[in-house]
């Protein structure tokens, strides 16, 4: 019993399929993680900031969780659906977006303990 694949594409090796998905479940770790980080900015660490920096911080945080959110399954779709036509993977720009999220998430907190 295999599964029927439709004309034009092909079969794609398992390998690659599962490693598809882990990448996908990655993503959507980290989407939970940076969740969990803007609750406990927002509700659970005792930050002696003012209200304004810890919603930016918590909001930014949140933002980003519901970016990788949004599109972890968008990518894991894309990526099977250039795998089974043999073509080329793109780059994604969310590795970029994620580091440069979290990297002003640092230098808010660094420049909130400081001041």
């Amino acid at each position: 019993m295999s599964a029927e694949v439709p004309e034009g594409d092909r079969a794609v090796d398992y390998r690659f399929t599962l490693a598809n998905e882990r990448t996908f479940l990655a993503w959507i770790r980290t989407a939970l993680a940076l969740l969990a980080g803007a609750v406990a900015v927002l509700h659970l660490l005792p930050l002696n900031w003012d209200a304004a920096p810890r919603t930016l911080v918590g909001l930014i945080l949140a933002g980003l969780a519901g970016v990788v959110t949004v599109y972890a399954p968008l990518r894991w779709y894309r990526v099977q659906r250039v795998m089974r036509r043999g073509g080329t993977l793109p780059m994604s720009p969310l590795p970029l977006i994620t580091t440069f999220a979290v990297g002003l998430v640092c230098l808010l907190v660094l420049l909130g303990n400081l001041l």
